[in-house]
């Protein structure tokens, strides 16, 4: 019996000025090529490929223009934790503006490249309690005003606020999004990842604000 010829890995597409930094592997489970983020990054994109990336504490926020599908997803987290009333107010600031930056950052993007601010669609992941010394964190993120003050989002009411990781991928050119919870408990690479992208952003100053387009 004659093996099948394997198929040729097609060329990446073209990515967006900006984002080259950005890796991008071929995935042959969706037959796609999709762009891994790390805390604090974020990826827009005008073809159709995915944008995956795994959260504890963290956030993404999932966007695109439901009609010309160009859209992206971003990772971030708030550099706060509350207390018996809801936020600590010497972190009230600086921590909405990192959030604002985080959405403003995505959605600026995917307005200059095409996108309508009326066709915008948002789907929020994430917000999990990982760390184990930031047990409100994810709370706090997900709840922010920095995350619900954006246009309306749909969440994922069974990956926030529990215990465990998750691997989100996205693709906005048709708006799926695939979400699998990680078991481990102990998954040292996202609990590495995440405190030390806690630490630089509660240690680096916040810049002027940022204007949507």
């Amino acid at each position: 019996m004659a093996i099948p010829p394997i198929s040729p890995i097609p060329r990446p597409p073209l990515v967006l000025p900006g984002f080259e930094h950005v890796r991008r592997n071929w995935n042959p489970a969706y037959e796609s090529y999709a762009a891994r983020l790390l805390p604090g990054e974020y990826y827009v994109t005008v073809n159709n490929e995915g944008v995956y990336t795994t959260l504890g504490s963290c956030i993404s926020a999932c966007i695109r223009d439901r009609v010309s599908g160009v859209g992206g997803m971003n990772h971030f987290m708030l550099p706060a934790c509350g207390d018996a009333d809801g936020w600590k107010s010497t972190s009230l600031s600086a921590a909405t503006r990192y959030g604002n930056f985080a959405m403003e950052h995505l959605i600026n993007v995917i307005l200059k490249n095409g996108g309508k601010r009326q066709n915008l669609e948002v789907k929020l992941f994430g917000g999990g309690r990982i760390l184990a010394n930031m047990t409100d964190v994810g709370c706090v993120t997900s709840s922010s005003p920095a995350t619900i003050s954006r246009p309306k989002a749909q969440g994922d009411g069974r990956g926030r606020w529990d215990v465990y990781p998750r691997m989100v991928v996205y693709f906005p050119a048709t708006g799926k999004v695939r979400v699998k919870r990680l078991r481990s408990l102990h998954n040292n690479v996202i609990v590495e990842e995440e405190t030390r992208y806690l630490s630089t952003i509660e240690n680096k100053p916040v810049g002027g604000d940022i204007e949507l387009f």
